[in-house]
């Protein structure tokens, strides 16, 4: 096991010299050494080259990793120089991404940038205005159409590319008002030959993030921490009270593509006022494979089998062509049918989904339509993933300003060096940037907040303002292409965003934005 400073200074002596990586690539190379079993500098400097360059798959790279392990150990005093004179530029380059002791894995990582819970409570959506300035709305407008455009991605690649979104569009603006002068990066060639997206009408160049497996192996209610309601007589038996963040704990060992095609891939749960959604989606060929898929699931699992609703739909293609489908409400009006609309909708074919529902007691009405279609919609990306239908990899917002500003050349292709928009520095800026109006002159004066209360105001307006988004995307998503989401958002935008000054007076200002008039842009049923 690699000791904190074993990683320390490997990490120090791939990111400094002459032949230094970025931060991200050296974590990479620290972490291909450790799975080599090469955990510290002595160990490197003693073993076989063969070894080294086998790990890395870099022999020329192995040989002066080498060389330079063995000039370390052979002087210490110029390891301790090294280490002074390096403390500061550490500092400076120490990643986000950093862990104690190895570099962070990609669920860790994803859970240390959650937002929070978007909102299920339209009355207090409703009556809530937040006080902020236009970047960082862009912001939560790109993360949360995302979900609903490339819902493949992560999180960590959410907040990246929406950080692109902003410094395009920000860029773009202080260019028209004279603030900065000079073409883009981008029109200089910075971006040449890497891939580029549309989000929010606005093109970014963006980095693939090749292998990045961000799910748990199984996301299976069975692993959630659930109990059954028998409280003085309360409650039907085997009603399920979730919640609303599970904790997953995956399967020891690999498991093969072929084996994960013939699991149940399953949506993370969602609770809005005591009842709980879970969604789950197998691959079928014919009618009575779906039967036998379906009978089985209720076999095999009590919590499912006596949950208030099991919601049944599936599409599978015809001997003679032509779609077959079928829907099941099992007591959920109209919840048979809205479902195999989310299908149709994708043109998902080959495919069961059961929506299973846990009644708390409390009348959902119209929110109950979106928060399935938010379970089906994860459950199916993830089916999809597995059988190989969705084959768009992860992404990076490049930030090809940075990469002019450092005058730092890349090979096309390797992603050596390439700066990204940093998914830490977008979290941390769209939690601080949604507080609540300042008073008035007609207001009362109100006793100053402390820090602590500001904190958690932002946090639970940024998660009303998500609540709202969803509401809206989600009301059109089942309707329009992504590609006519992703058009029309920008103009939702423009019609919701503070109102500033003109010209450059206006830059940075703030304004209120009401959520009111953004759940006013949802489509009418």
């Amino acid at each position: 096991m690699a000791t904190q400073k074993d990683v320390h200074d490997l990490l120090r002596l791939l990111t400094t010299g002459r032949n230094k990586l970025p931060m991200m690539a050296a974590m990479g190379r620290v972490k291909a050494l450790q799975d080599a079993d090469l955990r510290s500098i002595a160990s490197i400097a003693n073993a076989d080259l063969s070894s080294i360059s086998t790990a890395i798959n870099d022999p020329k790279a192995a040989k002066q990793l080498q060389t330079a392990c063995k000039a370390l150990i052979k002087d210490p005093d110029k390891k301790r120089g090294a280490e002074s004179s390096l403390s500061s530029a550490a500092k400076r380059t120490r990643s986000a991404y950093e862990l104690a002791s190895e570099p962070q894995t990609p669920q860790a990582l994803e859970a240390s940038l959650a937002l929070p819970q978007p909102s299920a409570d339209e009355e207090a959506i409703s009556r809530t205005t937040v006080y902020t300035n236009r970047a960082p709305l862009v912001l939560a407008f790109a993360v949360q159409l995302l979900k609903y455009t490339m819902p493949e991605q992560p999180l960590s690649s959410r907040l990246s590319l929406a950080q692109a979104v902003v410094s395009v569009n920000s860029r773009s603006k202080a260019v028209s008002l004279g603030l900065e002068k000079g073409g883009s990066a981008e029109s200089e060639g910075w971006g040449m030959g890497q891939p580029k997206i549309r989000v929010l009408g606005r093109e970014i160049h963006v980095l693939k993030r090749g292998g990045y497996d961000w799910r748990p192996e199984d996301e299976n209610v069975e692993g959630q921490k659930e109990s059954v309601s028998d409280t003085n007589g309360e409650g039907r038996a085997g009603e399920v009270v979730a919640e609303e963040q599970p904790t997953v704990d995956p399967i020891p060992g690999a498991v093969s593509t072929e084996e994960k095609k013939n699991e149940w891939a399953v949506s993370a749960s969602v609770t809005s006022k005591q009842s709980t959604f879970v969604a789950r989606s197998i691959a079928v060929s014919s009618p009575s494979e779906a039967r036998a898929a379906l009978q089985k699931l209720m076999a095999s699992n009590k919590e499912i089998r006596e949950a208030s609703h099991n919601i049944t739909a599936w599409r599978v293609q015809g001997a003679h062509g032509g779609i077959i489908e079928e829907f099941n409400d099992d007591g959920e009006t109209g919840g048979g049918r809205h479902i195999l609309q989310v299908m149709q909708s994708s043109d998902v074919v080959g495919m069961l989904l059961v929506v299973t529902r846990w009644y708390g007691g409390i009348m959902l009405g119209p929110d109950r339509w979106r928060i399935m279609s938010q379970v089906s919609r994860d459950a199916l990306s993830q089916r999809l993933r597995v059988a190989g239908i969705i084959g768009r990899e992860a992404l990076w917002g490049l930030d090809l300003e940075a990469m002019r500003k450092t005058d730092t050349p890349v090979t096309v292709g390797t992603g050596g060096g390439m700066p990204i928009h940093k998914p830490e520095s977008a979290r941390s800026y769209i939690m601080n940037a949604f507080g609540s109006p300042p008073p008035t002159g007609d207001s009362p004066a109100k006793k100053k907040k402390s820090g602590v209360a500001l904190d958690r105001e932002k946090e639970e307006n940024l998660g009303l303002l998500l609540g709202a988004l969803d509401m809206l995307f989600a009301s059109w998503a089942e309707h329009i292409s992504g590609d006519e989401l992703d058009r029309r958002a920008w103009s939702w935008y423009v019609q919701v965003r503070p109102e500033v000054e003109s010209g450059v007076a206006g830059w940075g200002g703030k304004g209120p934005v009401q959520l009111a008039n953004i759940l006013n842009l949802r489509r009418k049923a």
